[in-house]
């Protein structure tokens, strides 16, 4: 089965006390938008105090505590797409 046949998903767990749903529901948008011919579901779930994570696939990508603060969008839509579908363009996500 090829990854275009294959349903991925994304996952991002927020810290509702700290007020980070938007920015959650903003990422959630922007990754379905972009990447809505690779994704079959993009969730976002609560979390516990302090918490910021995306995940693929239940791969984890990023962790806030790992890496000392919030994942750039450019970023994790580039390692979502490289592992997708490593040929599609993200327009001025991918810096270039």
């Amino acid at each position: 089965m090829t990854p275009a046949e294959q349903e991925h998903y994304v996952v991002i767990e927020f810290c509702p006390g700290c007020r980070w749903q938007a920015r959650a529901s903003w990422m959630a948008q922007e990754l379905m938008t972009s990447l809505h011919e690779h994704l079959c579901e993009v969730r976002i779930r609560v979390a516990e105090s302090g918490v910021f994570r995306v995940y693929l696939d239940g791969e984890l990508l990023h962790d806030r505590k790992q890496a000392g603060g919030f994942p750039e969008l450019a970023v994790i839509k580039r390692a979502i797409r490289d592992r997708l579908a490593p040929g599609q363009s993200l327009g001025h996500s991918d810096g270039r």
